[in-house]
């Protein structure tokens, strides 16, 4: 499955009766709660590859992918921006990419 299908799939699921979808029920409860659930499968994540537990955390990639697909739906930013923004910075390095924000 690629990104965007994800993303397909968490557009579909956000149509759907909160008492039947969990991505829709955590929609329903705002953005910041959408944000507070990727920071918590974020950190999540970070515990795994800490304990260097691989499919610890490939799960919780899986979680973190998923969830920040929903924070972005909760705050109505599509995938495509996201996508085209790594597109532009492609072909700059990470240092002057960071060195351009920070200016």
């Amino acid at each position: 499955m690629t990104l965007e299908e994800l993303a397909q799939v968490v557009d579909a699921r956000a149509a759907a009766d909160p008492s039947e979808s969990w991505t829709a029920k955590l929609l329903a409860k705002g953005p910041e709660k959408c944000a507070e659930k990727f920071g918590e499968e974020a950190i999540e994540a970070i515990i795994e590859a800490a304990k260097g537990d691989r499919a610890g955390l490939t799960s919780e990639a899986a979680d973190v992918l998923f969830h920040l697909l929903v924070m972005l739906k909760a705050r109505e930013v599509p995938l495509g921006d996201v996508m085209a923004e790594l597109a532009r910075r492609q072909g700059q390095s990470g240092i002057a990419e960071k060195a351009s924000r920070e200016g």
